[in-house]
């Protein structure tokens, strides 16, 4: 099978992004955002979708973490896409439900090429510490648009926001973990179009 890695450099006036993604990697990772809880959700996202992951990111956190997330979602999204190519042997579905202390999360996914996030799960309180929980949802709908999947996200229940975010990022990852997984029964694209 060939080599699923890629990088992505993306600078905008208000963010600079460089990512590299490895798909079979082993869950190592460089995280380095300037955002300390955005740091965490990835870094356990790449341990739990097996995924090799380095992220360094600048942005105007002067305003707050919002431009430095949705970009790093955009880059993450589109190393998604390249890596995976013309999807041929990927399972391509994939999904999991996950628990983290009190919250249960079920994530569903389809890199099909249609992007599409449906996100139901709502947070306590508008911060965990001092990130926006709002973010959470602006990550993985960048991530959605630019990797061309349709994900879904369910929080079934939860009282605490880091818990739930958490079990967010890692249903997320597991799921993901199994779509792009390759399938030794469909060597070839998995669609009846013959295309994705």
């Amino acid at each position: 099978m060939e080599q699923r890695k890629t990088r992505i450099e993306r600078k905008t006036y208000e963010t600079s992004v460089v990512l590299e993604l490895n798909l079979d990697g082993t869950g190592e990772s460089s995280i380095r955002t300037g955002v300390g809880f955005f740091d965490h959700m990835l870094t356990l996202f790449a341990k739990h979708a097996c995924v090799d992951l380095v992220v360094t990111a600048e942005g105007d956190l002067h305003v707050d973490a919002h431009h430095t997330v949705e970009d790093v979602g955009i880059a993450l999204g589109r190393a998604f896409a390249g890596a995976l190519g013309e999807r041929k042997g990927i399972r391509r579905y994939g999904h999991w439900t996950l628990p983290m202390e009190e919250s249960l999360v079920t994530a569903a996914v389809d890199f099909g090429g249609r992007a599409m996030l449906v996100f139901q799960a709502d947070f306590p309180h508008a911060k965990i510490g001092d990130f926006d929980a709002e973010l959470v949802s602006e990550f993985w709908q960048a991530f959605a648009n630019n990797a061309a999947a349709n994900i879904h996200l369910r929080l079934h229940y939860g009282r605490n926001g880091h818990h739930i975010a958490e079990a967010i990022f890692k249903a997320a990852a597991r799921a993901i973990r199994q779509a792009v997984e390759p399938d030794p029964r469909v060597p070839g694209i998995p669609s009846t179009k013959g295309v994705l």
